[in-house]
This record gives structure tokens, sequence and C-alpha cells, in this order.
């Protein structure tokens, strides 16, 4: 295993450390226990939270800033943080408003936390991810995934809750963006998880993994490679007969990158989704490409498309500035 490590025990204390240090003007790490939080709290709004293990960086401590997310409870690598992180992290950024926890539907995700939303001492709801149309059911999940989807989730919502709107209006728009996005990914390589020191699963050189997880996690097929246009028309065929779009319906594009994959790879991926898109009337209105929900040194891409309304494009162009994302400011 070769990774910029000192000791695998401290990977996330240390990760956490540099972190909090290089975006010091924007975030503020908790330490126990382990939460980020946004340096400057806005009163009176609804306080957005989410979290998951480490290892999709810069999902979720990376969003945490003006216009997105409001705190990101971290877990170790691939593993759910737990209750008390999420409560304390609620207790320090609740502003009066209320506090919206954005999940991603993981079985531990879920479960920790629908336990603290149940002990919280202030009011919240919860929007719950589940964009990934590979799979219905896997090890770690009762229904669909939450994947890269999370991100155009927490833009919005956190633009509406920017904006002033309450606790309830956030809730509900974050449900209807979540049932308006889809995703789907495909692996060239395997991720290797610092504290088991080998690749999470095997795959051929020649082989693919269509529909993976961001866990690594088995997808719909094993297949041999293929060129970007075939890969792209197979992801983007779930999704779209999942959302069912208009002909000429307005879609946000998100490509991206799983951690090993070359920005260059990511943008010949796109221009393969939008040629795609472009041949069904299907409009790309919003373009994001990037690695911004990896899993650790992966190779490979996911597409997510999100069918947008005029309401949700005025959230999408809105400022932002977190460590991991900034515009419009």
């Amino acid at each position: 295993m070769k990774k910029f490590i000192n000791h695998v025990d401290d990977f996330l204390t240390e990760s956490l450390a540099g972190f909090a240090a290089a975006h010091a003007d924007l975030v503020v790490l908790n330490e126990d226990p382990v939460f980020v939080r946004r340096r400057e709290p806005k009163p009176g709004k609804v306080a957005l939270i989410s979290g998951g293990g480490s290892g999709h960086e810069p999902l979720h401590s990376g969003f945490v800033g003006y216009g997105m997310l409001d705190a990101a409870c971290p877990g170790q690598v691939f593993t759910s943080p737990t209750p008390d992180q999420m409560m304390a992290a609620a207790k320090a950024v609740d502003m009066g408003a209320g506090v919206l926890f954005i999940v991603k539907n993981y079985s531990g995700d879920v479960m920790n936390f629908e336990m603290a939303s149940e002990m919280c001492e202030v009011e919240n709801a919860m929007v719950l991810i589940n964009d990934d149309v590979a799979v219905e059911n896997s090890s770690y999940t009762t229904g669909r995934r939450g994947v890269a989807g999370t991100v155009i989730v927490e833009k919005l919502v956190g633009s509406m809750a920017e904006s002033g709107a309450s606790l309830e209006q956030c809730k509900t728009f974050g449900d209807r963006i979540n049932k308006h996005t889809a995703s789907m990914g495909v692996a060239f390589t395997s991720c290797t998880v610092p504290a088991a020191g080998t690749r999470t699963f095997k795959i051929g050189d020649d082989e693919i993994e269509v529909g993976v997880g961001i866990h690594g996690e088995p997808g719909r097929r094993r297949a041999p490679m293929a060129s970007a246009d075939a890969i792209a028309g197979e992801l983007l065929t779930a999704i779209v007969d999942d959302l069912a779009p208009e002909a000429g319906a307005q879609l946000l594009v998100l490509v991206n990158g799983l951690g090993g994959t070359p920005l260059g790879e990511l943008y010949l991926l796109f221009n393969s989704t939008r040629l795609w898109l472009q041949q069904r009337d299907l409009h790309v209105s919003r373009v994001l490409v990037g690695p911004l929900t990896t899993s650790l040194e992966m190779s490979g891409a996911s597409i997510t498309l999100c069918v947008l309304d005029d309401e949700m494009t005025a959230h999408w162009d809105s400022p932002v500035h977190a460590p991991g994302l900034r515009w419009g400011m």
C-alpha cells in the first residue's frame, strides 16, 4: 500500500487537521466529538448538516461554507459517523431556525442520523438521498444508494437556506431535488482502504465494473473495457430511463471523478455525455465536472443528471464559497 500516511490509526485525525488549517478562513474543526463547522454562521438561518464516512472528499467537509453546509460529520474511512457527532454539530450550528440533516442512503448513516434526530434537542428534519440507479439494494443499503447527487442537493438547498427559507421549505425542496436527480458510475480499478491495506475488490486490466458503488460495492455487471461513448451511453440510458425527462428538458450535468481519473478524461466523458443528450433533444443547461464525490484513489467516474426548473436553476447559480466549491463571490 502506497499512501501518504504516518500511522493508519491517525489518518483521519491528521487529514482533518490539515484540511482545517488550509481553510481556516472558512471552517472550524471540533475535535471531540469530531465535526467541521462553518466559521461564520448566519443567525436565523436553517442549518444544514451532512456527513458520512471519509474517503469521499471533498464530500462532505469540503462543502461547508457560505451557500452550502453549516457542518459536516466525518466518520472513519467508509464508516458512518456516530450520533454524538451529529448531535454536537447540531447544537453548535443551530441558529434558531432548526437543522436539516442531508443523509446518503446507507444503512449505518441512516440509522445514526435517525438516532441523532430523535435525541436532538433542536427542531430538525431529514432529506434522504438515493440517486444511484445502478442497483435497488446492496449490502450497504436498503433501497438505492446515495452518491454524487448529494452535491447537487447540498448546493441547491444550501442556497435556499441562505435566502431565509424555513425548515419545512428546505426539506420539501430537498426531497423534490432528490426525485429529479439520478446517477450511475463505472470503476476501472479498486481503491485501498488504509485500515485494510489491500484492494477492496479485484478487477482485470481489461474489465470495468458498471454501476459500482462509492465504497466499491458491486454494480450491475462486470464488463469488458469499452469506449467512452459506449460507457456514457450505458450509464445515460439507465439514468434517463429512470428520470424520464420530457423532450427539451433543461438538465444539470455532473461528471464526477472517483479519485484516480485525470480531469482530461472527465471532460472527454462530458463531451460524450452532451452529444448523447443532444441526440435525444435533452438540453445541457448547467455543467459541473471534477472529483467531487470520490472513492479514495479509485479510477472511474459517475454521471449525474438533475432535471432543472427555474427555482432550481436560480439556486444553482447563486453564490457559494466553500473549500470544495466556489463561484459568484
